[in-house]
């Protein structure tokens, strides 16, 4: 089992040719290139071996769902890439997960669709706005202050003020050809900005009926998040049976006294923030929620946070709403979830990898032999309800085999705009821009004519001078990462 992990992350770390050619990082990817023959016959045998449901081959007759889709992309380019908000205030309960989305999720309400696309944003956000310019003084955080986040990224539209950054570090040695960085003096060599509080404005809570504080996890980036992804023993938490995968726990728990950003840990910083704000709402008579989100080790970190604020908060809702998440704990983990109250939705796709890890054998399956076996402790499990998506489903997406591509959050927020039910076809009125799939990967069809990784600064950054010289310009000074400023903010 750990050998085909392994093996993954092999080929995977050889298609990172050029980190600087991106600036969307992704869990287990940073840059797609064009599929190999050997890559081709590695897919191949990873499906075989899990029993993976292929996309479409290069020779099966194209989906018949619309018969120009340039035509069709090119129409929608004056329209608006969301439907106007509509007023959910007496359905946010169901909308929440308090009936663990019973009759929501296939059919996929259109309300559900949105408040989920709305999350994985907000998770997206967490990878757009990271500096991993391997020759910047400030790779590792995020580029802009959290006044400007939102702003910068285009999401002030969904109603949120950014509250809170948050820090993550390892516990890992990384040897120095594998730092990230190639400076020696940086900003921060232990510390990586890895998500972010944030809590919706007046008029948001109005229309979601309740104050909603929402919490985004990163997924995989730097060389020791790696890792610790590749961590497989199960180590206890909390005072019962429960267990989590160790290297998930080690990047939420982990701190050091000599470090500038995680003197407490990515679990302490937001554990304070969350107490702050829900007790500042309750003085205030406010119906409060907290929905947490992440993307791959990001849905990971979001099941370690819940897991905690529902034993901090208990009358506190708490859902999960995930993508791509790898299992995290043992049966006994996932009960104590369950008798907490957290609700929690994880969004997959059939052809992706990374939410069958770990336990790709040793899982949840093997609970039909209970009563010959007993409780198995040891054995990973998933959590919570499942929105299975297909890549196939969607006529803009390239047939053949990118795993990476696959993973890539835009690739499973473009599939769930467009999913209706099991048994329908992709809707014709998604109104997410299709063009954000190929932010960092190449999954769109030719014909639609996106350029692959497209989403980068000009010039990879750098700015021509008034004397013709190309430099790096200067970060603004609000922008400079200071644990100072933001304890005031």
């Amino acid at each position: 089992m750990k050998a085909i992990h392994l093996a993954l992350i092999t080929h995977l770390h050889h298609h990172n040719l050029d980190l600087n050619k991106n600036r969307i990082p992704m869990v287990y990817a940073y840059q797609d290139v064009k599929t190999s023959k050997k890559s081709n016959r590695l897919g191949e045998k990873l499906s075989n071996l899990l029993n993976i449901q292929k996309p479409y081959q290069k020779n099966d007759p194209p989906p018949s769902t619309h018969s120009n889709l340039n035509n069709i992309h090119e129409d929608k380019a004056n329209t608006p890439t969301m439907s106007p908000k509509e007023d959910i205030s007496d359905r946010w309960r169901d909308i929440h997960g308090v009936q663990e989305w019973e009759g929501l999720l296939d059919p996929l309400h259109p309300l559900l669709r949105r408040e989920i696309i709305k999350y994985g944003e907000f998770a997206q956000a967490t990878y757009d706005a990271l500096d991993i310019d391997s020759f910047s003084e400030y790779c590792g955080s995020c580029m802009y202050n959290s006044h400007k986040l939102f702003d910068k990224l285009g999401l002030n539209k969904n109603g949120y003020r950014v509250t809170k950054y948050i820090y993550a570090m390892s516990q890992i040695d990384m040897p120095q050809w594998l730092e990230r960085s190639k400076l020696t003096y940086t900003w921060s060599k232990d510390s990586n900005w890895i998500g972010f509080v944030a809590v919706s404005d007046d008029e948001e809570s109005r229309r979601i009926g309740r104050r909603d504080i929402i919490v985004a996890w990163r997924g995989t980036v730097t060389p020791s998040e790696w890792y610790e992804n590749m961590q497989r023993k199960l180590e206890s938490i909390g005072h019962m049976d429960s267990k989590v995968e160790h290297g998930f726990l080690s990047i939420y728990t982990s701190k050091c006294d000599s470090t500038r950003y995680n003197k407490s840990s990515a679990s302490q910083q937001v554990m304070q923030e969350l107490k702050t704000l829900v007790e500042f709402s309750k003085t205030k008579g406010e119906q409060v929620s907290l929905t947490i989100t992440g993307h791959s080790l990001g849905g990971a970190l979001a099941l370690l946070n819940a897991y905690e604020s529902a034993a901090n908060f208990p009358k506190l809702p708490t859902s999960v709403i995930s993508f791509a998440a790898p299992r995290v704990g043992n049966i006994a983990f996932r009960d104590e979830l369950y008798q907490m109250g957290v609700k929690i939705l994880r969004v997959t796709v059939k052809q992706d990898l990374v939410p069958r890890m770990p336990g790709i054998v040793l899982n949840e399956s093997l609970q039909k032999f209970d009563d010959l076996t007993g409780t198995l402790e040891w054995i990973y499990t998933h959590v919570g309800a499942e929105l299975k998506l297909d890549v196939r489903s969607s006529p803009y997406l390239k047939r053949g085999f990118n795993y990476i591509g696959i993973h890539m959050l835009e690739t499973y927020l473009h599939l769930v705009d467009g999913f209706v039910s099991s048994s329908s076809t992709f809707r014709s009125n998604a109104k997410r821009d299709v063009a954000l799939v190929n932010k960092a990967c190449d999954m769109l069809v030719d014909e639609l004519r996106i350029p692959t990784s497209w989403y980068q600064f000009a010039h990879k950054g750098l700015e021509c001078n008034s004397y013709g010289r190309w430099i790096r310009p200067k970060r603004d000074p609000e922008d400079i990462p200071s644990p100072t400023r933001e304890e005031h903010l």
